[in-house]
């Protein structure tokens, strides 16, 4: 999904491009989460060239600079319950639908046991090369 400075509607009925999003500013999250290198590799098969904004660690983070007009972002549809009370619009990217299966919970306020965070680095990584070399 691609995420606007509100335009009037919670979700835009027009679908948008990966093409058209060159020449935007892109909010984007740091290069260790799959699914921004899976945006980064997307993008550059379209060859759409973005200016690179803030870069966070947060969805929440990157959906709220959005709303203010920092940029855009690129976000998984799973984000789309994040986007709910914030002023802005998403579309849906349609040149090719890129499937991610991984997904992670954890209490912020926490920290994962040692094991955990070992295993959760290994998934990340594998994940990481597995979309970096896939064809999507």
């Amino acid at each position: 999904m691609a995420v606007f400075p509100d335009q009037g509607a919670a979700i835009n009925s027009a679908q948008t491009r990966w093409s058209s999003l060159g020449g935007q500013r892109l909010i984007s999250l740091t290069k260790d989460y799959p699914h921004q290198l899976v945006i980064d590799k997307q993008l550059a098969k379209a060859g759409a060239v973005c200016r690179r904004g803030q870069v966070v660690k947060l969805l929440e983070t990157q959906i709220a600079l959005v709303e203010p007009y920092e940029g855009i972002a690129v976000i998984p549809s799973f984000g789309m319950r994040a986007c709910r009370n914030r002023k802005v619009t998403m579309s849906t990217l349609i040149d090719s639908v890129v499937n991610l299966d991984f997904y992670q919970i954890c209490n912020r306020g926490s920290r994962l046991s040692e094991g955990a965070q070992e295993f959760s680095g290994f998934l990340k990584t594998y994940i990481a090369n597995w979309a970096g070399t896939s064809s999507i």
